[in-house]
């Protein structure tokens, strides 16, 4: 039985495949140590009793460029021949879930270190708690976009990895051999 045509076409180059899950495995780790890493409370679980703005506005800055690199990757996927097949599609969607999660995790963290500057300003203890409480939830709240992020990540990986498994079925498309011949 021969193979579909159009199916070989749509086969991405084995090499092709494995570079964009390097790529996506590399951004994937960093989204995951940075939330893992980037923390806000003290060994106590409290917020600290002077946050550290430079710290807390740095981690806004990190999740910007973390986001600019899956926005990237999700454009070069997207502009790609290979983002069409049934398999690049599937990918297309986690990497657009993915760009999407890692766009909000920026301003939360923003938020988190605007209210760490006010909060040196603030002498009524009502007010402190409220800002403190905001400031727990931004925190959490990016942390949680970039857990998130770095899960449509892997389900982009996932699908790849499945679709590699294919490539061993199916023999790379040769291109026609020039006739010696010409007529």
């Amino acid at each position: 039985m021969p193979i579909n045509p159009d199916f070989q076409r749509e086969l991405m180059p084995h090499s092709e495949t494995l570079r964009l899950i390097g790529a996506l495995d590399v951004v994937k780790t960093k989204l995951s140590q940075a939330a893992q890493q980037w923390q806000l409370l003290d060994n106590t679980g409290r917020v600290p009793a002077s946050p550290p703005y430079a710290a807390l506005i740095q981690h806004a800055a990190d999740a910007q460029t973390l986001s600019r690199d899956v926005m990237d990757l999700t454009t070069a996927w997207a502009r790609s021949a290979h983002s069409t097949s049934r398999v690049g599609s599937a990918v297309l969607t986690h990497l657009a879930t993915a760009a999407t999660l890692s766009a909000f995790a920026a301003p939360h963290f923003a938020e988190t270190a605007e209210t760490a500057f006010s909060l040196a300003r603030s002498r009524n203890p009502t007010d402190r708690q409220y800002a403190e409480n905001r400031m727990v939830i931004d925190h959490a709240t990016a942390r949680a976009y970039l857990r998130r992020t770095s899960e449509a990540l892997r389900d982009a990986v996932k699908e790849l990895d499945r679709y590699l498994d294919l490539h061993r079925f199916f023999p790379a498309p040769v291109p026609p051999k020039p006739s010696p011949h010409r007529l």
